[in-house]
């Protein structure tokens, strides 16, 4: 099957983008990894000794990023459908986080702890049916919210993707009637030509 134009365009601009040769220099399984690095340099969301939750983690760029900057006393656990090749010092569960079964296995391996920052970098498949696309990644948006909502500790942080367009504003204002601040983030390593924003909830409220 021939390669559409679109995708050559896109392998093209992903071999010559200057954050994935940078990734593979420095053994981040993604380009993903330098966003987060930058809205921790900016935000300080990565605390030594805390529990991270990491929200559709695989590959594990954002795992790997989080994993370094915890200390010994810290844990993280990551969530995905899909399958992650293990990482060190990663606790990994593959399932829905909105099913009870999974639910359960996080509690188990939480021991009592209270979690301090959820992380969710998902996004969904592309259509290229942009309204379509936009509701879908909404959608995920707001999931992660309720489990964060949900899970965090009183005085969390949550870190999420979200696009800009229909349901975004409604969006910002649900997180700001969650968290005592909100702010929005567009790291270096996010492509100028994509509509993609980090919204980060500090504080959340009990």
């Amino acid at each position: 099957m021939k390669a559409s134009k679109t995708s050559k365009q896109w392998m093209r601009e992903h071999v010559n983008d200057p954050y994935v040769q940078q990734a593979q220099k420095d053994g981040y399984r993604s380009r993903a990894a330098y966003k987060l690095l930058e809205i921790d340099e900016r935000d300080h969301l990565i605390k030594p000794g805390m529990v991270v939750v990491d929200l559709g983690a695989t590959p594990g760029g954002w795992c790997q990023v989080v994993a370094n900057r915890l200390g010994a006393n810290g844990r993280i656990i990551a969530l995905d459908l899909l399958p992650l090749n293990p990482l060190p010092r990663v606790e990994f569960i593959q399932g829905d986080f909105r099913e009870d079964s999974v639910l359960a296995q996080l509690e188990e391996k939480l021991e009592g702890r209270q979690i301090g920052l959820v992380i969710s970098d998902m996004a969904p498949n592309i259509s290229g049916v942009s309204s379509a696309d936009q509701a879908r990644a909404m959608h995920l948006a707001e999931l992660a919210l309720d489990f964060a909502v949900e899970h965090l500790a009183p005085g969390g942080s949550f870190l999420v993707k979200v696009f800009q367009g229909v349901g975004f504003e409604d969006y910002l204002k649900l997180m700001r009637s969650n968290f005592a601040k909100v702010v929005a983030r567009k790291p270096k390593a996010s492509r100028d030509r994509s509509s993609e924003q980090y919204l980060v909830g500090l504080g959340k409220l009990e």
